[in-house]
């Protein structure tokens, strides 16, 4: 792969964007059409920082396609490798939300544009642009999607892109429907454990896949892999930070009252990453982490309208 050297910070994101099924209220049976995605997310948040970011991804030929690349870049997205995938259509995800604000998810992504980015024309180039990034950022779900084969390809690309003196963060964002089984979605985690540079797991996801009782043993987990700098999310009682040998709790905003907790983790990893690109201490990139994840689960949707309050501002 030939290196494209670039000449300001980037940030490169892979993942998939969906099409994604929401209700405004839970009291309102009507559902809106919008979109989203764990690390499309992010990486929105992250552009909405003002910072430069690439989404490496495919969706189809389709008029719904059509409409998120537009969408996608009208957020400041650069879309030129979103790849296009003739043969296949974008996933398709919704979104149900109780009444404490916690939601369950529906997918309908077995055989998605994304599921096919690694066979795609384009996909050279697409990965060449992100060896180059300053910060390379992808998930669990990212992997989840993809062949063994495509995923060795993305294990070498994170291994270029650290040795060039570019940064990769993981969020070990598990979805127990996109494996086989635990056991094959527990050694991809640990493989990018030791390929990435800031961790940003969860402690729910870490208890489901690992068994984890605690923040300190997924710390601890992470640690022995490789992983230098980690915040494990904790909900609403905050976050861990463990990096250059320190570990302190984080308290998250206090005295927020949810209506939809959907996207708060990848809020979280927006805020954090852009706090940490702009050089800022990773106590201070958690309170910003804290301060978006509690602007979006006041609001519905994964990704909720950017409005004059968003705090998108350079720091806290």
């Amino acid at each position: 792969m030939e290196l494209v050297k670039h000449q300001a910070m980037q940030i490169s994101v892979l993942g998939e964007g969906m099409l994604e099924m929401s209700r405004r209220d839970r009291r309102d049976d009507r559902w809106q059409l919008g979109f989203g995605g764990d690390t499309l997310n992010t990486a929105i948040h992250l552009a909405r920082f003002g910072l430069p970011v690439a989404y490496v991804s495919a969706l189809g030929n389709d008029p719904f396609s059509t409409a998120l690349r537009e969408e996608w870049a009208a957020e400041g997205l650069n879309v030129d490798h979103v790849l296009a995938d003739p043969d296949h259509l974008p996933g398709l995800y919704a979104i149900r939300t109780d009444a404490q604000g916690e939601r369950s998810f529906f997918y309908w992504r077995n055989d998605s544009a994304a599921r096919h980015l690694l066979a795609l024309p384009g996909i050279d180039a697409a990965l060449a642009y992100a060896a180059g990034a300053d910060l390379f950022y992808l998930s669990l779900i990212s992997l989840a999607i993809l062949s063994e084969d495509a995923r060795a390809r993305v294990y070498d690309l994170c291994a270029e892109i650290r040795q060039h003196g570019g940064r990769v963060a993981f969020d070990s964002n598990y979805r127990p429907a996109l494996w086989d089984r635990p056991k094959s979605a527990r050694a991809v985690a640990c493989k990018m454990a030791a390929l990435c540079d800031i961790g940003l797991p969860t402690l729910s996801d870490e208890r489901l896949l690992f068994g984890s009782r605690d923040p300190d043993s997924v710390a601890d987990r992470w640690h022995s892999y490789g992983t230098a700098e980690i915040a494990v999310k904790l909900g609403a009682s905050g976050c861990l930070l463990s990096a250059a040998g320190r570990r302190r709790m984080v308290p998250a905003i206090a005295d927020i009252d949810p209506v939809d907790t959907s996207g708060a983790g990848d809020a979280f990893n927006g805020g954090y990453l852009a706090a940490r690109m702009r050089g800022l201490d990773a106590a201070t990139a958690c309170r910003m982490g804290h301060q978006l994840a509690g602007w979006v689960i006041t609001r519905t949707g994964a990704l909720p309208k950017r409005t004059a309050e968003a705090p998108y501002a350079p720091g806290v």
